[in-house]
């Protein structure tokens, strides 16, 4: 019971206490019904005991046994009695308390002691022992399925004997079966009717709270992608409950991925330094070796074949020395211009032929109308690189979009190429990644940093058959100046 779901505890609950209560309203009436039929029988014992004592002063005065006999034994006899208010004995004691007469001579001989004969008989023989009265007294011993009555004989204040009348509890039991009949039908009538109620209300008050705990099951150490937590939302308890776990969820994701950015981020500018450093430490030599080959080339030996050779040293190392350019992305934001439509279009059409190449359509959306205070360069530079990737890993089209509001500018570049999965996405704009099928992946991480440095956000969205990169760059307050 204690690990059952709330949905059934609910109407068991309310079913276990219809049935007690149902339970102890039937006990208390029985327990009413049985004082009442006792009553009823104290009286209806006390009315013909009296009426049978003052009828037996006269045998008994006389010593006339048999008409005392007949006397005890005339309600018996009577066919319009109720047999259920009838006594089971009747008997006459004397003074000594031994038996004068009785309706079961063979059971209580004429001056036996009744005691001997059923040891019940001396709890009224005590109650009624020094009495001198005419009120009757019952007792009855506990356990016992027999009540007693007994009823001084008193003649001009001398007691002649005592009547005792023993009435048995069994027509008290077909009563009380009766009753617990109707009150088990009437329970099991009004349990019929609440059942539904208490499901309905059960899952009703139960539902929120299952749905709860099911989310609650859901989340461990790291929220899962795309949980959606249908809760009730009220002003009550459960209600307040429901709207703080969602607010609680939404937080939790957000941490997650701002917790995720910040990592990335961190190993992206951990790459960066170690990329900085290295192209430093390489670019101090490799000018040295460009200097010394532009050197020997104007004052050396004029030998075709030296000349050969150098130029095919100066290509090498001037390729390398572009490959390091590549990792020391440094925006020069001191000497910027206004960002114009012009610029934006220019982009299209750096890119058109090589779409066009490929068979790749190219759907264009620019709504940049007048000048923005960015410069053009970068920002030509970022939707440059977006685009080239985008041609490379589309199958059909690219479509790009460039809008702003009035904080800031967004180039949104989307293609139908394959699916980027979840697991690659922090190491999509690290240099040299593995994941960089052309290239060495130096656009993207160009892009990266060149967003950072303009204080702007990369936003990477990938399903199956749609990817898109949208960059938001935030526009300063104060226009660019050439």
């Amino acid at each position: 019971m204690r690990d059952l779901s709330l949905r059934y505890k609910i109407p068991l609950r309310v079913l276990s206490l219809a049935s007690i209560t149902a339970i102890l309203v039937t006990a208390s009436i029985l327990f009413r019904v049985y004082d009442e039929t006792r009553n009823d029988l104290l009286r209806h014992a006390q009315s013909m005991g009296r009426v049978l004592a003052n009828t037996l002063v006269g045998p008994l005065t006389h010593d006339d046994a048999w008409r005392a006999f007949e006397i005890i034994n005339s309600p018996f006899q009577s066919e319009e009695a109720d047999r259920s208010e009838l006594a089971e004995t009747i008997l006459v004691l004397d003074g000594k308390g031994q038996v004068y007469v009785s309706t079961r001579p063979a059971q209580f001989p004429m001056l036996s002691d009744p005691v001997r004969l059923d040891p019940e008989f001396a709890a009224i023989r005590e109650a009624t022992a020094g009495r001198d009265g005419h009120n009757p007294v019952a007792t009855a011993q506990p356990g016992s399925s027999r009540l007693f009555v007994g009823i001084p004989i008193v003649s001009d204040g001398a007691r002649l004997g005592t009547l005792v009348m023993t009435y048995t509890k069994g027509p008290f039991i077909p009563r009380f079966i009766g009753i617990a009949q109707r009150a088990a039908l009437m329970t099991l009538l009004a349990l019929a009717v609440l059942l539904p109620i208490a499901w309905y209300w059960g899952n009703r008050m139960a539902g929120p709270l299952v749905r709860l705990a099911g989310c609650m099951d859901q989340i461990g150490p790291r929220v899962p992608e795309g949980l959606h937590c249908d809760l009730f939302e009220s002003n009550d308890e459960i209600g307040r409950a429901g709207a703080s776990f969602k607010r609680m969820l939404k937080e939790l994701v957000e941490k997650a991925r701002l917790e995720q950015e910040i990592l990335v981020t961190e190993r992206l500018a951990a790459v960066g330094r170690l990329s900085a450093g290295i192209a430093h430490e390489i670019n101090n030599p490799l000018g040295g070796m460009l200097n010394a080959i532009n050197t020997f080339k104007r004052h050396g030996s004029n030998d075709p074949r030296t000349l050969k050779t150098l130029s095919l040293l100066e290509r090498g190392l001037s390729q390398i020395k572009d490959t390091v350019a590549a990792l020391l992305v440094e925006a020069r934001l001191e000497s910027r211009h206004p960002l114009s439509r012009h610029d934006i279009e220019d982009t299209r059409t750096l890119v058109a032929a090589e779409a066009a190449g490929k068979g790749i359509g190219l759907v264009w959306d620019n709504h940049i109308a007048t000048g923005l205070p960015l410069p053009s360069t970068l920002v030509r530079q970022i939707l440059l690189n977006l685009l080239l990737n985008a041609i490379r890993a589309a199958e059909k089209q690219v479509e790009c979009q460039v809008y702003r509001d009035s904080r800031s500018l967004t180039l949104a570049v989307k293609n139908d190429g394959a699916h980027i999965p979840d697991e690659d996405m922090p190491y999509l704009f690290e240099p040299f990644s593995r994941l960089s099928r052309n290239g060495h992946g130096l656009g993207l991480w160009i892009t990266y940093q060149i967003t950072r440095q303009l204080n702007g956000g990369i936003l990477v969205e990938s399903d199956p058959g749609q990817t898109r990169f949208a960059v938001t760059l935030p526009l300063p307050e104060e226009p660019c100046t050439t």
